[in-house]
């Protein structure tokens, strides 16, 4: 398939399954949709991304934990230490077992990350020759169930939050880092970024897979 072919077919399932998607200006993509999954108002964001130069498709979501449960971490992290450290060496395994790639952040002590847990990214690639309805829905389900999973055990341990998306460092970081390169007129491309209540897509490189 090529990638504009693959993109059709993309829109035509959204279609047949009642996704909303939106595509996205991308100059690193042949086409870059945010997509609802499940469809409706529980649904999570995920970013589709057929990137250049690359025969696959890019399936990642971002979940930033609530400032709320972010200030009982620091707690936790205090007060029990190591129970803290089990916590978040369980929610590592978790994340190992689902089968998916992930990325977790960190807050940030100096150059150290002891915590507590800021953000988390699940995604999946699909390469074009295993492109299909079946397999491509069966990975966005996958993804939504490790975050829900996540999710759940996040407000089990820290309660459900006070409703607002607390700090990440990394991404101040990489902010502060985009914008010197960006006075400079060099440095990468921009990371694909979205934004909304319960899930957030930033620094996902999809050349980043072998």
């Amino acid at each position: 398939m090529t990638p504009d072919e693959v993109v059709d077919q993309l829109k035509q399932w959204f279609t047949e399954e009642r996704l909303s998607a939106k595509a996205q200006n991308d100059r690193r993509a042949h086409a870059h949709f945010l997509v609802r999954y499940p469809s409706g108002k529980q649904g999570h964001m995920f970013a589709i991304v057929v990137p250049k130069g690359r025969d696959l498709v890019a399936v990642s979501s971002m979940t930033r934990v609530d400032e709320g449960q972010q200030n009982e971490m620091k707690e936790h992290m205090d007060d029990e230490d190591s129970d803290w450290s089990e916590w978040i060496h369980e929610s590592r395994l978790h994340l190992i077992r689902t089968g998916v790639d992930w990325v977790i952040h960190m807050g940030h002590d100096g150059d150290k990350k002891p915590g507590p847990l800021q953000a988390f990214n699940v995604s999946l690639p699909i390469w074009f020759d295993g492109l299909t309805k079946n397999e491509f829905m069966n990975s966005l389900r996958k993804l939504w169930l490790a975050k829900l999973a996540l999710i759940h055990e996040i407000k089990y341990s820290y309660g459900p939050g006070v409703g607002t998306p607390g700090p990440v460092d990394d991404w101040a970081k990489s902010s502060t880092q985009a914008n010197a390169s960006s006075e400079q007129d060099v440095g990468p491309a921009p990371q694909i970024e979205f934004d909304e209540k319960m899930s957030f897509g930033s620094g996902f490189d999809p050349s980043e897979w072998a």
